[in-house]
C-alpha cells in the first residue's frame, strides 16, 4: 500500500517495497513532436489514425483545444519552449538554413540568427542547477556548434541527430559529443531509436528527478512510414475512401502509430519503474500540420482549420497539447484555454517549486488552469506572431495577435489588416475587419506597440 505524506507543497508518495525509492521532485518529460496537425489525434477526433497511447495520455489528464506554436515552423518554436521567450525577443524567426525569398515581392525577409545563443538560459540549465539531471533525444535545430549544442546548453545526457534527420533509415546521433557519434544505414527506425534512448535514460536516472526532452523528428517530410505497419492504412483507405467517416494518408498514419508507440514505451518505463504518478508529462507539436505537397504528397489536413504550417492562420499555430500529472492533475479534462509555447518554462518551473526564472522571460505561468482547470478564473493573455520570412509551405511575411476571441493577422508586404472572430469561426473564413474598424485598430495598436517594446527584427524594402 501507498502512503502519503507532505514535502514542501508536494507530496512526497513511498512508492510500494518493490521500487526501493522516494521521489522528493516531479519528474518532467516533455515529448515534442514534428509538424502534426491539430486533428491528427484519435483524441482530437481523427478517425482514420490509431493512437491509443496518447489518447490514454490525455484521458489522463488536460486536453487543449487551443494550444499555441509561438511560430509556424520549428526552430523558433524550439527556442520559445526552452528559453521561455518569444522567438522575436531571440531574434530567431525562421528556421535554421531558412532563406527563401521573393524576387516579385515588395520586401525582403528580416534578418533571423542561425543559433540559440549560448547566453540564454534554458529550462535545462534552470532545472539541472535546481538538483535535476536532465537529457536531451532528438531533433536539436538550434544550432550545432559545441557551445550551442545540447550539451552546452544544460543537458547531462544528450542524443543529438546531426545528420539526415529527414531520413528515417539512414542518418547519425551524437552521444554526448561530436567525438562519438552512431550511424546507421537502414537497419534502426529513427522513430524508435529515439525512443530506445528516452527510455534508457530514464532506466539510468529514476532514481533522482529528472527532466527529459524528447524531441522526435516525426512525422515530419520525409513520409517514410516502417513497412509492416502500411497495409492495415491502405486497407482502412480502400474500404473507407467512398464513406462519410472520411481517410487520411495511410504512410502519414504509419509513422503517427510508430510515434504513439514510442509514447506508450515511456509511459510504461516510468510505470514500471514506479515514478509515473509523479512524472509531468507534456505532449506537444512544434507547429501545425503540413497540409501541401512539400517533398511529396500531402501529409495531412488542418480541416477545419485554416492554411498549415508556414502560416499564421490557425492551422499553422494551433497544435495538439496534452498535460499529464497524475498526482496532481485532474483526469479527462478538455480545456479551451489558450496559451503559447512561451509559456512552458515558467509553467514548468512553477510546478516544482522553482522560482529563479530570468527576468527577461516572455511567457506567462498557467499552473492555475493545469490544477484547477474547472474553477480557475486564469486572466487570458494576449498572445503575439511575427513571422517576417516567406516560408517554403507558401506562407508570406506577416504578424499577428490574439485577444480574447479576437485575432488579427497584418500583411507584411500589403499592410493590409484581417480581424478574425475566432470563438465563432474557427477556420478564418469572414474576414470582419472592414465590419469592426474599432476593434482592428485596436488590436494593431496593440501589435504595433508589442514591435516597438521588443525591437523586433522587420523585413527590408526590396
Amino acid at each position: 500500500m501507498n502512503k502519503v505524506f507532505l514535502y514542501g507543497c508536494f507530496p512526497l508518495t513511498l512508492i510500494n517495497v518493490n521500487a526501493q525509492k522516494a521521489t522528493f521532485k516531479p519528474n518532467i518529460v516533455f515529448i515534442l513532436v514534428d509538424d502534426m496537425g491539430w486533428k491528427d489525434l484519435a483524441c482530437y477526433g481523427n478517425t482514420f489514425n490509431e493512437t491509443p497511447h496518447i489518447d490514454s495520455l490525455s484521458n489522463s489528464g488536460i486536453r487543449f483545444t487551443q494550444a499555441y506554436s509561438a511560430a509556424p515552423i520549428s526552430s523558433p518554436t524550439r527556442a520559445s519552449i526552452l528559453t521561455g521567450k518569444h522567438p522575436a525577443t531571440l531574434k530567431l524567426t525562421n528556421f535554421l538554413g531558412g532563406n527563401r525569398t521573393d524576387p516579385n515581392s515588395t520586401i525582403l525577409p528580416a534578418i533571423s540568427k542561425q543559433y540559440l545563443e549560448s547566453k540564454e538560459t534554458t529550462i535545462a540549465e534552470i532545472l539541472k542547477d535546481n538538483g535535476y539531471v536532465t537529457g536531451m533525444v532528438g531533433k536539436w535545430h538550434l544550432g550545432y556548434g559545441d557551445s550551442v549544442a545540447p550539451w552546452g546548453q544544460g543537458f547531462d545526457y544528450t542524443r543529438m541527430i546531426v545528420k539526415n534527420e529527414l531520413d528515417y533509415y539512414n542518418y547519425s546521433i551524437a552521444i554526448d559529443s561530436y567525438k562519438n557519434e552512431f550511424i546507421d544505414h537502414g537497419t534502426n527506425y529513427l522513430t524508435d531509436k529515439l525512443t530506445e534512448y528516452g527510455v534508457d535514460f530514464v532506466k539510468k536516472n529514476n532514481d533522482k528527478p529528472f527532466f527529459l526532452y524528447l524531441a522526435y523528428s516525426a512525422p515530419h517530410v520525409m513520409i517514410v512510414p516502417k513497412a509492416e505497419k502500411v497495409s492495415k492504412y491502405l486497407l482502412k483507405y480502400e474500404i473507407r475512401k467512398h464513406s462519410k467517416e472520411g481517410v487520411g494518408n495511410p504512410y502519414y498514419a504509419a509513422m503517427i502509430e510508430s510515434l504513439d508507440d514510442g509514447v506508450g514505451q515511456i509511459i510504461k518505463t516510468l510505470r514500471d519503474k514506479g515514478v509515473l504518478e509523479n512524472t509531468i508529462i507534456v505532449f506537444a507539436s512544434d507547429n501545425g500540420g503540413l497540409g501541401t505537397n512539400e517533398l511529396g504528397p500531402t501529409p495531412t489536413s488542418n480541416s477545419p482549420l485554416k492554411k498549415w504550417k508556414g502560416h499564421l492562420y490557425e492551422g499553422g499555430i494551433r497544435v495538439p497539447t496534452i498535460i499529464s500529472w497524475k498526482s496532481h492533475i485532474d483526469a479527462e479534462i478538455t480545456s479551451d484555454y489558450y496559451f503559447s509555447s512561451i509559456d512552458y518554462l515558467p509553467t514548468l518551473c512553477e510546478l516544482v517549486d522553482i522560482k529563479n526564472i530570468p527576468n527577461s522571460t516572455s511567457g506567462k505561468s498557467v499552473v492555475s488552469i493545469l490544477l484547477n482547470p474547472t474553477t480557475s478564473k486564469f486572466c487570458q493573455d494576449t498572445l503575439f506572431w511575427h513571422y517576417p520570412h516567406f516560408s517554403n509551405q507558401g506562407g508570406r511575411p506577416s504578424a499577428a495577435v490574439r485577444c480574447g476571441d479576437y485575432k488579427l493577422i497584418e500583411n507584411y508586404e500589403t499592410h493590409k489588416n484581417e480581424l478574425y472572430d475566432i470563438k465563432n469561426d474557427i477556420s478564418e473564413l469572414h474576414d470582419i475587419s472592414e465590419k469592426d474598424k474599432i476593434k482592428t485598430a485596436e488590436l494593431h495598436r496593440m501589435l504595433n506597440n508589442w514591435r516597438i517594446k521588443n525591437k523586433v527584427e522587420m523585413p527590408e524594402k526590396n
